[in-house]
């Protein structure tokens, strides 16, 4: 059933903004993105101001509305997406007191090991382990390093939260972003007071919690006037990047999965129960839909690993990719490995220090071989989180593939090959947590799920090549075998 009015999905990515607007049968109608920047001041630090991030929004707004200023003005709901686990910290009058700590900052390593100590249940409630990436040692680490600044601290916010503090004056989260603080009891799909204690926090430090698909508020009076929309624009509750891009590519039902290939990489696996097994580095979360939850391994450098060299080799995306298509498979072969831990590792290692290396350099070595040993470690790395899937009872043999790296279909076909599953390829698939947004700001608004949930078309399917898995299978034995040497080696950094 068709609604009338159009849908903005905004997501919150690491390096952009993208708006995406749908229609009330779902079909896109208008995109816009505005870009972002990553501060790393120290060693392991990751962080992002959030000004620059509603800057980029209105940004992304005004160019949405002048692409697309008919379909814009019949906006009828909005749905937000964002990068997981940031800290944004307000004080009393809501303002922000110091630049959010992102996902993938390791800073929070020892505060990781205080975490594990002071909540003994916290594999139990919260499914995880540990890891310097989510929300909870971060605040440990504020704590101990900025203790005055921790004493002000009012509200804890994710940042599609802030964005959504910013155009409701509501501070409301979901599930499925929550769960991965490890302040939620995700079984419940609640702030767990347990949990929240260990670090110093209350109930009172977090915003309260709505399904993704359910409102969390409309947007504000000056905002609808100034953007030409109606006065009840509603916001849905909204969800955490990979789970928003569940629902923009149709994984809702149990076993249905996806890979992403975003800044990091995941491999998403739909669940009807919570399923922990932090044991593997696996990640227990909160699915964007209610009763739904979902398994999934993480790596932190995945598309980015080819942004990272094509800078490093002085070339374009489209160009390095043309390169490597031309080479012969005997150049594949005998190409050289790379390990792609240029932010440290989750799934499977856990190790914030791991760092990227080449093996297997020669002078023969070109920027082709280099270029693909890049795409290959990056699959590698998600055979490793297939591996501690397939070790935590999950069965998998087909993935849609979604991000900035479901564009290559070579990568896709090198994807299915190195996993050993069928990937499929999917119309509008770098939309990505943009599209999931648009869905359930359209739920949100009154549609159901199942009519705004359909898998987008499929555009082509790669199948596993015996001969190139037999090839593969070797180079990853000795790919999973570097590792365990390089970590014994004395770090570099000072």
């Amino acid at each position: 059933m068709s609604q009338a009015g159009t849908f903005l999905g905004i997501d919150l990515g690491t390096s952009e903004v993208k708006l995406l607007l749908i229609d009330g049968e779902g079909a896109v109608v208008g995109r816009a993105a505005s870009p972002l920047t990553v501060s790393r001041p120290r060693p392991l630090w990751s962080e992002q101001d959030p000004a620059d991030w509603a800057a980029a929004m209105t940004n992304a707004v005004a160019q949405l509305r002048a692409a697309a200023p008919q379909a814009f003005s019949r906006l009828r709901g909005i749905g937000l997406s964002g990068q997981m686990h940031g800290a944004v910290l307000l004080d009393a009058q809501d303002r922000v007191l110091r630049p959010a700590i992102l996902w993938n900052d390791g800073r929070s390593h020892a505060e990781c090991e205080a975490l594990t100590a002071a909540a003994p249940r916290l594999h139990e409630i919260a499914g995880n382990l540990a890891m310097p990436g989510f929300t909870a040692p971060k605040l440990l680490w504020v704590r101990a390093h900025e203790p005055e600044l921790f004493d002000r601290v009012r509200t804890v916010l994710l940042p599609k939260d802030h964005l959504r503090l910013l155009l409701t004056g509501d501070k409301v989260s979901d599930p499925s972003d929550a769960a991965g603080t490890l302040w939620l009891d995700v079984a419940r799909r609640d702030w767990s007071d347990e949990l929240l204690a260990a670090t110093g926090l209350t109930r009172a430090h977090m915003p309260r919690l709505v399904e993704s698909n359910a409102p969390s508020g409309v947007l504000r009076a000056e905002l609808a006037a100034a953007w030409g929309v109606a006065d009840d624009v509603v916001v849905a509750g909204g969800a955490g990047d990979n789970a928003a891009s569940a629902i923009g590519i149709g994984a809702t039902a149990p076993g249905a999965g996806f890979v992403s290939m975003g800044t990091s990489g995941v491999l998403f696996v739909v669940n009807d129960r919570f399923r922990p097994n932090p044991a593997s580095a696996v990640h227990a979360f909160c699915h964007a839909l209610p009763r739904r939850w979902h398994q999934m391994s993480v790596m932190l450098t995945a598309a980015s690993a080819l942004r990272w060299f094509c800078q490093l080799g002085g070339t374009t995306e489209a160009a390095l990719l043309e390169e490597i298509e031309a080479l012969p498979p005997e150049d594949l072969a005998a190409a050289p490995l790379f390990l792609p831990y240029l932010a440290g590792e989750r799934t499977p290692h856990n190790d914030p220090f791991a760092t990227g290396a080449f093996h297997g350099l020669t002078h023969e070595t070109r920027r082709a071989h280099a270029g693909y040993a890049v795409l290959e470690g990056v699959a590698f790395g998600m055979a490793d989180g297939l591996a501690a899937l397939r070790a935590a009872g999950t069965a998998v043999d087909r993935l849609s593939i979604v991000g900035g790296g479901a564009r290559s279909g070579f990568w896709a076909q090198l994807m299915a090959n190195a996993l050993g599953v069928e990937i499929l390829r999917h119309a509008d698939a770098d939309a990505g947590g943009a599209l999931g947004a648009a869905r359930l700001g359209r739920m949100a608004a009154g549609a159901g799920i199942d009519e705004s949930c359909p898998p987008p078309p499929i555009t082509d399917r790669h199948t596993p090549s015996p001969a190139r898995q037999a090839v593969l299978a070797r180079r990853l034995a000795v790919f999973r075998a570097s590792y365990a040497p390089l970590r014994a080696l004395p770090p570099i950094r000072p």
